[in-house]
């Protein structure tokens, strides 16, 4: 059976779902693309259910299909694939790292994020503390993640109970002021934090610093992109170990 009615309460649902409020409310995401959802899969991540467009209907187990027309309607694509996964969002229990870590203050961008998340998975940052950030799982951010999302644990937290659990873990902030963070010579284990795109890290958190590291730049330029900055000082720091 192919749904072709717009106002379908699982068509409804899957819209809403664009909306942070509903993503909260029924603890669900959407991931959007052959390739995202071929990912999602391989990952273990908790499927709510697949929905397709007739075209790609062989290729995932008990798909709901619908016409390209109701498609349109719930994709965020501008060429939608005609394939997307409602995904349960992963709620795990608050804990220490078991390795390199890092924490994001105040990240507003869910482009950023997005791509940052995905850098943490390729350098080899399992664990990803979040402190007042844009939500990651808006579908900017799980798109600029590129299958990040489904490899490392989010944790989402206010300051003081991050760390607690951050206790006893070196805290590197990347800050204009720092050290030459190509010249650094980091911890055995370490925490890179990375700020705010416009202020900064906060106050709360660069009082509780342990380093600060800076990437080198001439004079003509004022800054890096947020997320480009924390590709940087995560290699950078891996390396110098």
């Amino acid at each position: 059976m192919i749904l072709t009615s717009k106002s379908n309460p699982i068509i409804k649902t899957v819209k809403s779902l664009a909306d942070k409020k509903f993503r909260q409310s029924l603890n669900l995401y959407v991931v959007e693309g052959v390739k995202s959802v071929e990912e999602c899969l391989l990952a273990g991540c908790k499927i709510d259910k697949i929905i397709c467009t007739e075209k790609w209907q062989d290729r995932f187990q008990n798909p709901v299909v619908v016409s390209d027309e109701v498609f349109k309607t719930v994709s965020t694509e501008k060429t939608p694939q005609g394939v997307l996964a409602v995904v349960q969002i992963p709620q795990p229990e608050l804990k220490a790292p078991s390795g390199d870590c890092l924490l994001l203050d105040c990240l507003q961008d869910p482009g950023n994020l997005g791509t940052v998340i995905r850098t943490a998975n390729a350098a080899g940052y399992e664990d990803i503390y979040l402190i007042n950030c844009t939500d990651p799982f808006s579908p900017k951010a799980v798109r600029a993640s590129m299958g990040g999302i489904f490899r490392v644990n989010l944790y989402r937290a206010d300051r003081a109970e991050i760390f607690k659990f951050l206790s006893g873990v070196p805290l590197i902030c990347a800050d204009m002021n720092g050290e030459d963070v190509f010249k650094f010579s980091p911890p055995e284990k370490f925490c890179l934090c990375i700020g705010n795109e416009g202020n900064g890290i906060s106050d709360e958190v660069s009082a509780r610093a342990d380093f600060t590291v800076k990437i080198p730049m001439r004079a003509t330029c004022e800054s890096l992109n947020a997320a480009v900055s924390a590709g940087i000082a995560m290699y950078a720091l891996k390396n110098h170990k």
